[in-house]
């Protein structure tokens, strides 16, 4: 029997990109994000859609969100924050390992939770790497979520794959690509090959263009992007797309990936987008998130 040997210095690569996505997850991961999820709370006219948060691969939202919600809220937004994508590899805290369109059904269950509470029409979703790229991707475009989804902000999303800095490339070349696939799965972690550039999942769920119609979409992503590379990667093509490129705004913002929950500019965008809207809106250069 042939066995899958997995050289060291990979392995060491997948638990690095592994480990460093994990670094927002609080020690409580069951807990909602501050100022998240009041079942009583009811949109008012200056903010009528409800805004549900959709953390990334590996975190929760307890940790993803813990700046962004309370700041919604002091907007005066209702806020709901949701986790999924658990498997026996979550040991009870990490999150959004598991199938991506499983994890789906469960933003679905949840999104319709929150307009049956609200009584709104309709949501925006803020969603960070894979909750801002295929989960609700594929919740918008193979679950009829485009009709209960007014907008997607999008930060640094997954949309279209990840090479991990040309790792998936090297292993295609190696003709290893199937064989990897197959240790995510054994480890019960198959959001990782799923997100791999050029996986079954991300090319039949782009196979009809990049868009949901009746959405609006913006994408915010930063050019010190080491996990989704290259960085354009989550950038989207159709109409109703807006692409943000951080560092047009602010150049010296250093913020990587996961840096982005923290990232002030990153903020600023989200609030303007959900909110007035201005036209040529530009952050102010301050309060800059970490460079991972």
């Amino acid at each position: 029997m042939n066995r899958l040997r997995v050289p060291g210095w990979l392995t060491a690569a997948v638990l690095a990109t592994f480990f460093t996505g994990l670094a927002t997850v609080p020690a409580h991961a069951e807990i909602a994000p501050p100022s998240a999820n009041d079942w009583s709370c009811k949109p008012s006219d200056e903010h009528p859609r409800p805004v549900v948060l959709a953390h990334g691969t590996g975190s929760t939202a307890a940790g993803n969100w813990v700046t962004l919600s309370p700041l919604l809220a002091e907007a005066g937004y209702c806020v709901f924050a949701f986790d999924y994508g658990e498997t026996v590899m979550s040991l009870g805290t990490f999150k959004g390992l598991g199938d991506i369109p499983t994890s789906a059904h469960t933003m679905a269950a949840f999104v319709d939770r929150v307009l049956a509470s609200t009584g709104a029409e309709k949501v925006d979703v803020v969603g960070h790497s894979q909750g801002g790229g295929m989960l609700s991707q594929y919740y918008l475009k193979r679950l009829g979520g485009a009709a209960k989804v007014h907008t997607l902000v999008a930060m640094a999303p997954s949309n279209h794959g990840t090479t991990t800095s040309g790792l998936v490339n090297l292993i295609s070349a190696l003709g290893l690509v199937g064989p990897l696939g197959s240790v995510f799965e054994f480890l019960q972690i198959p959001a990782f090959a799923q997100q791999a550039a050029g996986s079954p999942v991300a090319t039949a769920l782009y196979a009809d263009g990049d868009t949901a119609p009746g959405v609006r979409y913006v994408v915010i992503g930063t050019k010190n992007d080491t996990v989704i590379t290259p960085y354009t990667n989550g950038f989207l093509t159709g109409d109703n797309v807006t692409n943000i490129l951080l560092q047009d705004q602010c150049p010296a913002d250093p913020v990587g990936h996961v840096g982005m929950y923290l990232d002030s500019p990153t903020m600023q965008n989200i609030l303007n987008l959900l909110g007035p809207n201005t036209p040529g809106f530009r952050a102010d250069c301050t309060g800059y998130g970490p460079a991972y």
